[in-house]
């Protein structure tokens, strides 16, 4: 067996059903789930009835860098979205099977394998993006994202040392779990930083189309990129999905693109690992990506949530609305597994620690003291939630 796999921590909903093990939650409360982070409003119905109506192309093999319509979908999305002069569907934009594998795959693709490779992310953090280091054979570098920097990682602290053997940043904008959203500024800096010490970026951008406010999306990586100058993202590639923007998580439907030439060696290892994208799926995505309004009603929805669940709370955890995504990020009275095991015991409500989410470096673990809630669950399921949760604080 590969000996690497030894060094891959358990995940965290692994850690979530070990510390729930001798607990008996109280059998009169339905659950209440807000631990995963798996959407739960309905798929459009529109994109379901192209997915039915291409289930006859299960008789065909896909090719690996997909149909052509839905790479020219996806590079005109990108332009639109981001504001964006071109984007070459031929070269820069490549379908992928949901974010998840491609995350992990592309660290296998561009990382040299060393004593000195290091891979940089964010603490806390996706935790494929530390499996995908390890199993390049890399060293995981953790960036601490704590309050006192507004929730995104602390570049600045990074040691030049750090940068010299980085091969590949892992960047997570709007992040997952906080919601920051990371400025044009912020993104141009690191394009600089790559540039300099010569790594690749990789921005996880799955949750971009879940924000508060409509006039004001979050800015990507690509779009850094063309501000200043840099048109055909060199060192740059994005990571998008339909999970989070379509509700679509078991389409396992997504996209990476940019710099062409990281792309170029990214489907050649894609035809080895044999991963393309089956064809219904891809027409299905195309219908996806050509709408906005079912997007806009997601928004809608998830700004309910916040809005009515944030008032019952506000005052008992301390807590900011996120820029973005579908998570909250509390601060807990007690130790976060603890506030997790006494949530799910007296209120039968999961939420994931936050040191679940990180790891402990010499500043500490900062996910500690904070919890991961995830309002995926109906608007009256999250209220009846937060409504426990206040009870159990308020004996606490």
């Amino acid at each position: 067996m590969n000996v690497l796999l030894d060094a891959l921590h358990p995940y965290p909903f692994e850690k979530l059903r070990a510390l729930f093990a001798d607990l008996k939650p109280a059998s009169s409360q339905a659950h209440i789930a807000l631990s995963i982070g798996e959407p739960r409003h309905a798929s459009p119905p529109f994109v379901l009835e192209t997915l039915a109506a291409n289930l006859p192309l299960l008789a065909n093999y896909p090719a690996t860098r997909g149909e052509a319509v839905l790479r020219e979908t996806i590079a005109d999305w990108l332009q639109r979205r981001f504001h964006l002069q071109s984007v070459n569907a031929e070269c820069e934009v490549l379908p992928v099977n949901g974010t998840r594998e491609a995350l992990f795959a592309f660290a296998q693709a561009v990382v040299t394998a060393g004593p000195g490779a290091a891979v940089v992310s964010p603490n806390p953090f996706y935790q494929i993006y530390e499996g995908a280091a390890l199993l390049a054979g890399a060293q995981p570098e953790f960036v601490n994202a704590t309050a006192s920097s507004g929730h995104l990682p602390d570049f600045a602290a990074v040691p030049a040392s750090v940068w010299e053997r980085c091969q590949l940043l892992y960047i997570c904008t709007p992040g997952n779990p906080s919601g920051a959203v990371m400025s044009i500024e912020q993104l141009q800096t690191l394009v600089a930083l790559a540039e300099h010490h010569d790594f690749i970026i990789a921005s996880d951008e799955c949750y971009s189309e879940i924000y508060s406010d409509e006039a004001n999306p979050p800015p990507g990586l690509l779009q850094a990129c063309a501000l200043m100058g840099n048109d055909r993202f060199k060192r740059c590639v994005v990571f998008h999905s339909l999970s989070k923007r379509s509700n679509l998580p078991g389409l396992r439907s997504g996209f990476v693109a940019g710099d062409a030439t990281v792309l170029a060696e990214f489907l050649r290892y894609r035809t080895y690992h044999g991963c393309a994208m089956p064809l219904h799926h891809q027409h299905a995505s195309v219908a996806a990506w050509n709408d906005e309004e079912h997007v806009r009603a997601n928004r809608a929805q998830y700004r309910q949530k916040f809005d009515a669940v944030l008032p019952i709370l506000q005052g008992h955890l301390q807590m900011e609305r996120p820029d973005a995504g579908f998570y909250l990020w509390p601060e807990t009275p007690v130790a976060d597994t603890e506030f997790a095991r006494q949530l799910y015991q007296q209120a039968h409500v999961t939420v994931v620690p936050g040191s679940f989410l990180a790891r402990e470096t010499a500043a500490g673990n900062p996910g500690s003291r904070r919890v991961r809630m995830a309002l995926v669950a109906s608007l009256e399921d999250c209220v009846e939630a937060a409504e426990r949760m206040v009870r159990v604080i308020e004996q606490l």
